[in-house]
């Protein structure tokens, strides 16, 4: 019996290993879930320990890290596999069809918190790696499992895990499994993420909130002052305007825009999938290039002023919002906050103090189609859907695969196996069984094609 056959034999018990894992309630950034994220942590070493590994659990100031490596072949490949067993708090609990740590299999689907970010997307790897150990007693290429329980919480501990061991995590390549197809039956590779810089804006007019009626007309308002800036930050066109902010962005090139238009997306569908009434966005580009190849300027939140119950008429003190601006290849979330700030300080009306404050960001990545570990794992795709993947570009950010490529000196292979539509960080996440299965089968395939290329 060979590792495929072992995942028809095995599929099962690999759906109820799932199951078990997603009742494990392990939320990160909720401290009454703390011994939660342990047994998370313990359960996921007793996997990697029953199939005949020798896993560490790493202790961190906060949640701990899962290690594994496994060194066989001095000839073949060594890939860094990472994924994280946190999950994100599951508020608004009653828009949940089922308890979200009680897994719900329906029509082939199995609902929970983690089911696609990323219990069930890293479970895949582990039991490809099972799979291979089970029948051949080995895996074709050395690994470095990192499996942490912070991602959702910004990964506050893994920095300083990577630099401290920097020649132990030694690797030819990473490979992550925490983005998505892109839809039903289209396999994908994602070759480029976009990056994030955060801010935000305090806007102070008077010491004190002021009566409307005595001061109104005479005293600037914090709240029109604040509306004012951020309406600056966009033209006509709705092309940011903050001087130098495009200077370093790498453009689109012409087989993107031509990959892009033969991508089976449909605009209409997506209008009414996200219920607006319309789509904005830069001038000269279509929604999906604006959703994941240009850079963006939004606003998060707006505070400030009075918003009980009835009215309260005042002039408020101050005013703010939290600003994120998504950034593609070349730009620097450092540089584009320094940038931010002057351009705000700048156009800041009369008779008001303004703050910003910055709060870094991750850059943005990117990895050529023609990597040879990128076209290892679209035929693995190809074999395990049977038909060839999409390369895509995604909107969101993945900050580790920068860590990995300033700390470690290595690129990463990008592959999902959740659809774009599956709930991440909302209730009633999920994901498909019949992706969970062709992922394994993909997975194993990856694995076999990239220990062709020795080292």
């Amino acid at each position: 019996m060979d590792a495929l056959q072992y995942v028809e034999k095995n599929y099962d018990n690999f759906v109820n290993t799932l199951k078990e894992l997603l009742k494990i309630p392990s939320v990160s950034a909720q401290s009454k879930y703390k011994e939660d994220v342990k047994s998370c942590a313990r359960f996921l070493a007793g996997q990697l320990e029953g199939i005949g590994l020798s896993p560490k659990i790493i202790e961190t100031p906060g949640h701990p890290i899962v290690y594994c490596q496994y060194e066989d072949d001095p000839h073949a490949p060594t890939a860094l596999i990472y994924g994280h067993y946190d999950v994100q708090p599951v508020d608004p609990l009653n828009l949940w069809k089922s308890p979200p740590f009680e897994p719900l299999i329906d029509n082939d689907i199995i609902y929970a918190r983690g089911a696609a970010d990323d219990k069930g997307q890293l479970l895949i790897h582990l039991k490809a790696v099972e799979s291979f150990m089970k029948t051949q007693g080995q895996v074709p290429i050395n690994f470095k499992m990192v499996l942490e329980g912070e991602e959702e919480v910004q990964s506050v501990n893994l920095d300083d895990f990577l630099e401290k061991n920097r020649e132990m995590l030694k690797s030819d390549f990473a490979i992550i499994s925490d983005t998505a197809m892109f839809g039903p039956d289209m396999p994908a590779l994602t070759y480029s993420l976009r990056g994030i810089a955060i801010a935000e804006i305090e806007v102070t007019g008077p010491n004190r909130d002021l009566h409307s009626g005595s001061y109104g007309g005479a005293v600037p308002n914090p709240i029109h002052a604040l509306a004012q800036i951020i309406s600056a930050c966009h033209d006509e066109d709705y092309r940011i305007t903050i001087p130098g902010f495009y200077d370093d962005v790498l453009d689109i090139e012409e087989w993107e825009r031509k990959a892009f238009k033969d991508l089976p997306f449909d605009e209409n569908k997506f209008l009414k999938e996200v219920g607006s009434q319309g789509l904005v966005g830069e001038k000269g580009y279509s929604s999906l290039e604006r959703r994941s190849a240009r850079p963006t300027f939004e606003v998060n939140g707006i505070y400030g002023g009075y918003d009980g119950e009835g009215s309260k008429t005042i002039i408020p003190s101050w005013a703010g919002a939290k600003i994120t601006m998504r950034l593609v290849p070349n730009q620097d979330p450092f540089k584009i906050c320094d940038l931010l700030e002057k351009y705000l300080h700048s156009i800041k009306p009369e008779g008001i103090t303004l703050r910003v404050k910055t709060g870094g960001g991750a850059k943005p990545a990117l990895i050529s189609k023609d990597n040879p570990i990128m076209q290892a794992a679209a035929q693995a795709l190809k074999e395990g859907f049977g038909k060839d993947p999409y390369f895509i570009r995604e909107g969101g950010s993945i900050p580790i695969v920068n860590i990995f490529k300033e700390v470690l000196g290595i690129d990463t292979i990008l592959l999902g196996f959740c659809q774009p539509d599956c709930n991440a960080h909302s209730p009633n996440e999920w994901l498909a069984l019949n992706d969970f299965k062709r992922g394994i089968i993909s997975t194993i395939n990856l694995y076999k094609k990239l220990a062709e290329m020795r080292m």
